[in-house]
């Protein structure tokens, strides 16, 4: 086999359930120009022979099992260096790629982009209800240069925490520092934000994704990452402007009241997590007062408003229904 011009670098633990669907969906499309690498964090159950079911049926497919579970960045990590092509994609290992995507995304790498950032579609966890149908909300496909990193950030930030959307560089990967963002779970947007890029970045408006929601592994520490590991390692980015950083309002009452409320709601944050969270950081006591009362009302109370408010409105997030209707946490 030649070398790739693209390696599909999958992370996987314990997705026996759902990588096979993940598989078929990119096999079908290989080309000589593409291989597949999983790392598998020492899964416990059946996804080795998930996997390995695969890789019988195709030269192209290089399966690694861990001795031990390194945690989602350091198995990309791994991933990656196990992988020999020019650019590296860190898929997931239960979304799905659309059909007939693999030769458009080759014909972008030829053309030397450093990143490509895929859009995406979100779909119920059986993929039957459609939620969103363009995650990146542009209109055609953009291309930014190296000097634009500021307007990079502000374009896909509230996108990019989707590692399955990053096609980088495999020499700029390597070459960048990685152990400082392990534990982060957002590795990638610590090796792309960390310092401005060398070269072009590739903006794709058609979603080429399907993402399956509602079945993240790390749901009982989605308060945890989304509240305070996410500020944290957006705030740590010396090349990003206080400006951008601060369009996200990461730091404002309102949103982080909408966080804790929200993930309240998705019963992630509660008063055995209020001390774990709030004893280590640094927030003012009107916060850990507002917290604290947040994560002692009842989750049935708090879907209720949040569903009244939206009728009270007009308006449906169908995202923010579908998780309280169905419990996805």
């Amino acid at each position: 086999m030649k070398k790739p011009l693209l390696s599909i670098c999958i992370a996987t633990y314990n997705r026996a359930n759902f990588i096979g669907e993940t598989l078929d969906s990119i096999i079908l499309q290989l080309t000589e120009d593409v291989e597949v690498v999983i790392v598998d964090g020492a899964s416990t159950d059946n996804t080795r022979e998930v996997v390995e079911s695969y890789v019988k049926n195709s030269n192209q497919i290089n399966y690694i099992q861990l001795p031990y579970k390194g945690g989602v960045d350091q198995d990309y990590c791994k991933a990656v260096e196990f992988s020999k092509g020019e650019m590296c994609w860190l898929f997931t290992d239960d979304d799905i790629l659309k059909p007939d995507i693999l030769n458009t995304i080759i014909a972008s790498i030829r053309k030397n982009f450093t990143l490509i950032i895929v859009n995406s579609e979100i779909r119920s966890k059986d993929f039957t209800i459609l939620l969103e149908n363009k995650v990146l909300k542009i209109e055609h496909d953009e291309i930014l240069t190296e000097n634009e990193l500021d307007l990079l950030f502000k374009k896909t930030i509230s996108y990019i925490s989707f590692i399955g959307c990053v096609i980088v560089n495999r020499d700029l990967w390597i070459a960048r520092e990685k152990k400082s963002y392990f534990g982060t779970e957002f590795i990638h947007v610590g090796v792309i934000f960390q310092k401005p890029l060398p070269g072009r970045t590739l903006l794709i408006s058609n979603p080429h994704i399907i993402i399956r929601y509602g079945n993240a592994l790390w749901s009982k520490r989605a308060f945890e990452i989304g509240v305070v590991k996410w500020p944290k390692l957006i705030n740590s980015f010396k090349h990003v402007s206080k400006d951008s950083k601060s369009s996200l309002n990461l730091t404002k009452f309102k949103h982080w009241l909408n966080s804790v409320i929200f993930y309240r709601s998705l019963g992630s944050f509660s008063f055995k997590n209020y001390y774990i969270v709030f004893n280590d950081q640094q927030y003012n006591i009107f916060r850990k007062v507002v917290a604290l009362i947040i994560s002692l009302i009842p989750i049935s109370f708090i879907k209720f408003g949040i569903l009244f408010y939206f009728k009270i409105l007009g308006k449906e997030n169908k995202i923010t229904t579908y998780n309280l209707e169905n419990n996805n946490k």
